[in-house]
């Protein structure tokens, strides 16, 4: 089979057909070209209307690189027209192989753009022998298409947090839609403030906003202070993962103070080396650990006092109404108040705070949670860390619209692998 009836069967184009195909002697790469003429009589069609016009003159043969064949890299070779438009003035024609003044064609582009969710951006440069300004165009493109044509319609539940970008403490805000039927990155914004926040509602639009129904974040005041501004009405769920996070925070603190003051005392080091033992979960320590963890607990000590209370906690979580989970989160605050052990004192005023924001995990009958957003993050730091980190916001945010965006693309005759 020859090689334009391959090229006729999976990518045609109007008004135009393949002409000779000859192979490049000398190449440092195995390369075929292809030429590409305009159909006899046809007339071209102006890249600014979009409408039939008479030609104006013709511009010297320009090269468009294709998908590879068989390890062969494959240029198209066209001289555009130019034409004459009385609306647009003198233009060069629209040609549906490629898009502007890019020298990729669209296939390519999507081609290229389709590997580099499976592969680093570097990989597939070298894989299919191109540059990683190639990978990265294509990609960009992908992007922003995908971006202009996909769907926001029926957005009820959406989950905010943030990760860490670069050093400094440089943040990525990123809003998921976490959906029972869509779970995908909706919005990216530089920072965690107020400011960015508002930027995201404001792009989400109003109406979305008020057809909000359950909103996902942690206690991150900012976050906090719009959300409430912008969907009061939706019902605002804390992230249970990070209260957990606070809990476990407050014992590492209280165990690291009471090392250091056993020791300057002279008493026997019984709590060295127990940090997993009080931070993990029962059922996910060892054996050894379990039995290490039953001797520990005979001692009367803050650190053990600490841990009874946040394994007491846990059963918070287990209600199914919100009053009697109130019941049970005010007797827990008080009690914890009373125990004199300043970190857990500083958490049980924090649950005492934000009581109503806690309750809400009840009033959406556990429907949502972090854990969504919290793969989500996950695979937001695999996606930076496939290219050791990006030097611009540019580029990691379009590596994440890429990834995790859930982002529709243009419908093909043929589909390249």
């Amino acid at each position: 089979m020859q090689i334009k009836t391959i090229l006729n069967r999976v990518q045609k184009f109007k008004s135009f057909v393949f002409g000779t195909v000859r192979w490049i002697e000398g190449a440092s790469v195995p390369t075929l070209e292809v030429a590409i003429q305009p159909r006899i009589n046809s007339r071209p069609v102006c890249s600014g209307c979009g409408c039939k016009r008479p030609g104006y003159d013709t511009l010297p043969e320009r090269r468009f690189e294709f998908i590879p064949m068989w390890g062969n890299r494959v240029f198209f070779v066209y001289a555009p027209r130019r034409i004459e438009c009385p609306d647009c003035g003198v233009r060069v024609e629209r040609m549906p192989w490629v898009e502007g003044k890019h020298r990729l064609t669209e296939a390519y582009a999507w081609f290229l753009a389709g590997w580099a969710k499976r592969l680093s951006w570097k990989e597939v440069a070298e894989a299919f022998r191109t540059t990683w300004d190639h990978v990265f165009c294509s990609v960009e493109r992908a992007v922003m298409w995908g971006r202009e044509h996909q769907d926001l319609s029926g957005i009820e539940a959406i989950g905010v947090d943030e990760i860490a970008w670069q050093r400094g403490h440089r943040y990525l805000t990123l809003v998921y839609q976490i959906d029972g039927h869509c779970k995908r990155l909706l919005w990216i914004g530089e920072k965690r403030t107020v400011k960015t926040l508002i930027r995201f509602f404001r792009w989400f639009g109003k109406e979305r906003g008020q057809a909000l129904k359950f909103i996902c974040s942690d206690m991150w005041k900012p976050y906090l202070k719009v959300i409430a501004k912008k969907a009061g009405q939706a019902i605002h769920i804390l992230d249970r993962f990070h209260i957990m996070s606070h809990l476990s925070k407050a014992i590492d603190a209280v165990r690291a103070q009471e090392v250091k003051e056993l020791k300057e005392k002279g008493y026997e080091p019984v709590l060295t080396k127990t940090r997993w033992l009080l931070l993990k979960r029962p059922e996910n320590l060892t054996d050894k650990q379990e039995i290490r963890l039953a001797d520990l607990l005979r001692y009367n000590l803050r650190s053990v006092r600490a841990y009874l209370l946040k394994e007491e906690f846990q059963f918070f979580w287990s209600y199914i109404s919100p009053y009697w989970a109130g019941q049970f989160l005010d007797k827990w605050c008080t009690k914890t108040m009373r125990s004199r052990i300043d970190p857990m004192k500083k958490v049980a005023r924090m649950l005492r705070r934000h009581r109503p924001l806690l309750l809400n995990w009840f009033r959406a009958k556990k429907q949502f949670s972090s854990g969504i957003v919290e793969g989500f993050n996950t695979k937001a730091k695999l996606t930076t860390r496939k290219a050791y980190g990006f030097r611009t916001y540019h580029a990691a945010e379009i590596a994440l619209y890429h990834t995790l965006g859930a982002l529709p693309v243009p419908k093909t005759t043929h589909v390249f692998f």
